[in-house]
């Protein structure tokens, strides 16, 4: 299928350095003499002070036309979990969702900087990309049409080329928004905190995918048998899998776990025993950037079928307890779409306190993204007591207090669960994040429990010069 791009006289895109400003051009999908623009969620410049009223973007407790969220501070301090569904996101067939998982102790503050920002610098570096590879907002054609045989020409690459100006997108991003949080932020302290992302943009009948560090998304679908399984869609980027140990290491870092917590593998100094960061890849952590932790996604690209039901992302304060197969039947089994997101924290909490009555429960934030576009009627979500889709700024669950009454506790946690399935899933390459193996190992299915993702501070944190 060829595909259209046009603008209109005052849509002209606009890219920072960072991609924090953009203005999206207007997408139409058809062939040569077809003229049928479709306005996009946007007509004007889209900057980070006029996110919170935005319509279709939510990030705090709620549900939109497609999505319910939910969040719930754990027994360690102020909670360091963000997320965002953002439907509309540059046309109304696209939508984008994520979870951030902060650590460290401005670990909070690291997670709501990337959900506010990584959003905008993937929009704007598609965008270029496109505008690149299209003729800056000329008309485009991917493919030209055969009038006798009715068949478009070179047009089978077309999802092959939608597919790379994704990837490009998403690589471009993750790294503007490390240099971001390295260079434009010298109130919000890096250099042991950082955050996790699993994002996804579902455009159409496609799926894009980028993550780093351990928070997962999945996928509810049916089989052949028409029963609902489990399908994992991203992999957790911990330090025990083998292409990130062998990357660590050759950077000189060390990955090692501790006596009493022989499953949970940690990234840490040649020279000192610190911090003990429990993944591989993640924003921020600079102290370690250095030593083989890299803020590249794993990309992946998935065509959604009708088998498939729904897609949950969350932090691993969920994954900690509850298996895939258990989130996909939590969900399915809500009594209503708007309220399954809580109902998987919610059992979540419970489980966390039959398991490990003696731990403190982590942070947990989950995104329930349902794939036919429907969610229940406002009566039904009234009697769950959430919000409208539109969420504006100032809401009590989000406060900027630092977190000083309420700092995330650093102390080592014993509590260790055993894997309990080994999936085989592909290694990642460093420069691109793709897959380059197929025969590994991974324990990333199920994973281990760990409530600190951090162990302690460097010795040297409060010393370090100013960079």
């Amino acid at each position: 299928m060829g595909c259209c791009v046009s603008t209109s006289s005052h849509s002209t895109c606009s890219t920072g350095s960072n991609g924090d400003t953009i203005s999206p051009t207007c997408l139409e999908i058809g062939f040569c003499g077809q003229k049928s623009v479709r306005r996009t969620f946007s007509d004007h410049v889209v900057s980070l002070h006029q996110l919170p009223s935005l319509p279709n973007r939510i990030f705090t407790n709620g549900k939109s036309k497609s999505s319910c969220i939910f969040t719930q501070q754990g027994r360690k301090g102020v909670n360091q979990d963000a997320m965002i569904v953002w439907e509309d996101f540059m046309s109304e067939e696209v939508t984008f969702c994520g979870v951030f998982d902060g650590h460290g102790p401005h670990g909070h503050l690291v997670a709501r900087k990337v959900r506010e920002s990584l959003p905008l610098k993937l929009l704007s570096f598609f965008h270029s990309s496109e505008s690149g590879r299209n003729g800056s907002g000329k008309t485009c054609f991917r493919g030209n049409i055969n009038l006798e045989s009715g068949e478009s020409e070179k047009d089978f690459s077309a999802e092959d080329k939608e597919n790379s100006m994704w990837r490009e997108a998403f690589m471009k991003a993750y790294k503007a928004m490390d240099k971001e949080l390295r260079s434009s932020h010298p109130n919000l302290d890096c250099f042991c905190s950082g955050s996790t992302a699993v994002t996804i943009v579902k455009q159409g009948s496609n799926l894009f995918m980028g993550n780093i560090g351990d928070s997962r998304a999945i996928m509810g679908s049916k089989d052949s048998n028409d029963l609902l399984v489990a399908i994992q869609l991203t992999i957790d980027l911990k330090p025990d899998l083998p292409t990130e140990a062998e990357r660590i290491k050759r950077c000189k870092g060390r990955v090692f776990a501790l006596q009493d917590e022989p499953e949970v593998h940690r990234v840490w100094l040649p020279f000192d025993d610190a911090p003990g960061l429990a993944m591989a890849r993640a924003f921020g952590d600079f102290c370690l950037k250095e030593y083989g932790v890299i803020s590249i996604p794993e990309f992946s690209h998935r065509v959604l079928t009708d088998k498939d039901q729904f897609i949950v992302l969350a932090s691993d304060g969920v994954w900690d307890v509850l298996s895939n197969e258990e989130v996909v039947g939590i969900v399915s089994s809500a009594p209503t779409r708007s309220s399954a997101a809580r109902m998987l924290v919610d059992s979540a909490a419970r489980e966390w306190k039959l398991k490990y009555p003696t731990s403190k429960m982590d942070d947990c934030a989950v995104v329930c993204l349902f794939l036919d576009g429907r969610m229940d009627s406002e009566s039904d979500c009234d009697e769950q007591c959430f919000s409208s889709a539109t969420i504006h700024s100032g809401n009590p669950v989000e406060s900027d207090d630092d977190g000083q009454k309420h700092e995330p506790s650093l102390q080592r946690n014993f509590t260790v669960r055993s894997s309990e399935q080994n999936e085989t899933y592909g290694g990642v390459d460093i420069e691109d994040g793709t897959s380059v193996a197929e025969d590994q190992n991974w324990s990333g299915l199920e994973g281990v429990t760990r409530v600190n993702s951090l162990v302690q501070l460097p010795r040297f944190s409060e010393e370090r010069p100013n960079s």
